[in-house]
């Protein structure tokens, strides 16, 4: 079936691929850039730069007022509330780290953190290792048959001892989008933090941080069609209220002198420094060209897309990995290593990903060193697909 993308025409970096015998199937990495963004950057870079929050000249206050202009237009974007905070970060490693230690305050020994079996390696580890350091207990919340999360064991599971819940709302392994309302309404009546790691669902929907009702939702940029090096934390107010500053700098000053320092309430007080400014600019001109487009047609061309990428992959037996229902498949084939299919598929211009794709407890937990993932955007089409299975089935016969 050929499924034309009438969005590829805005991003030059599918074009260029494309006239380079590319397929792009590796987005779920990272996304290719659409014109709108580069136009940004390029416009904030040649009409004069200057810093932020800190001159009294012409080009700095055109520069706060473009970046404070984009914090505003991103918080709109999460449908976060007008007291809310939007904090700036590097991408969504980071806005767990920040969490992890702007928290750590708030635990005693023996307290719980709670996460997903199916967890990014980004809201793992910054959690084990303040348990670890913490004398915490770091608890997993296991995954049903299908591989998603139980939400009703989970709900069972939170206690008088959780203090802090930390799940991802789509898995970059599984590939299945969790319905996490009840789980996150569960834990906040009983005054349990929560943390939403949105970095692979932020894409495919548009995140409502209040009808989540998340305390903190983390995404990158990157992986939104933004640049790179621009992530997002959000925090509900009373939640921006809980948070000890963890990095220390220029620009979070309120008062200081050679012994003592006070600083500044978020945001501007956890993001010491010179932030990313063109490219968080930038990446609010992304969100808001994205907000321009047909939502709902796009979610059914991926859609579309991925149940054509099932099929075929059902129909040439091979393992997929979970049930997955949101944009990508992880999968192996069998008596074949992942690492060696995934490279006879880029030596025929096909880019997938093959590893633990920085999950390695959950692939253990599912007996697998490894598997290949191919997952989709917006600009793929029907003749991706095909030139995927015409690839693979060249790389199939050779290494079975």
């Amino acid at each position: 079936m050929f499924l034309p993308s009438p969005w590829r025409q805005f991003f030059p970096g599918i074009l260029a691929l494309q006239e380079q015998q590319h397929i792009w199937l590796d987005s779920a990495a990272t996304t290719q850039k659409p014109q709108v963004m580069l136009d940004a950057l390029t416009q904030h870079y040649q009409q004069g730069v200057a810093n932020v929050h800190r001159a009294q000249h012409q080009p700095g206050e055109r520069a706060t007022r473009s970046f404070e202009a984009a914090r505003s237009s991103i918080a709109q974007w999460l449908h976060a509330a007008e007291q809310d905070v939007v904090i700036f970060t590097k991408g969504t490693t980071e806005g767990i780290n920040l969490l992890s230690q702007a928290l750590a305050h708030h635990f005693q020994a023996k307290d719980e953190i709670l996460i997903s079996a199916y967890e990014h390696h980004a809201n793992l580890l910054p959690w084990q290792q303040l348990a670890l350091t913490h004398n915490l207990t770091l608890t997993v919340l296991p995954m049903n048959a299908d591989g998603h999360l139980d939400i009703d064991y989970a709900i069972t599971q939170l206690s008088a001892k959780s203090r802090l819940l930390a799940v991802s709302a789509l898995s970059n392994v599984v590939g299945h989008t969790q319905s996490l309302q009840r789980l996150l309404r569960a834990a906040r009546d009983m005054g349990i933090w929560t943390v939403v790691d949105g970095a692979q669902a932020a894409v495919h929907q548009r995140p409502d941080v209040q009808q989540l009702g998340c305390d903190f939702y983390v995404c990158s940029a990157h992986k939104i069609y933004g640049p790179d090096g621009v992530g997002l934390l959000y925090a509900r107010e009373h939640a921006a209220n809980a948070l000890r500053h963890w990095q220390f700098g220029g620009e979070m000053v309120q008062r200081c002198d050679y012994q003592h320092a006070e600083f500044l309430p978020a945001p501007l007080g956890f993001e010491p420094g010179t932030p990313n400014i063109a490219n968080i600019i930038a990446f609010a001109a992304t969100l808001n060209w994205l907000q321009s487009l047909d939502s709902q047609a796009i979610a059914a061309h991926e859609a579309a897309l991925h149940q054509q990428l099932l099929t075929g992959l059902e129909s040439r037996g091979m393992q997929i990995i979970g049930s997955p229902n949101c944009a990508l498949v992880s999968f192996n084939a069998p008596q074949v290593h992942h690492a060696d299919l995934a490279l006879l598929l880029g030596e025929q211009g096909i880019a997938v990903r093959a590893g633990h794709h920085c999950a390695m407890p959950l692939l253990q937990h599912l007996g697998l060193s490894g598997a290949v993932r191919a997952s989709l955007a917006m600009y793929n089409s029907g003749d991706d697909i095909q030139r995927f299975f015409n690839a693979l089935d060249r790389a199939l016969e050779i290494l079975q």
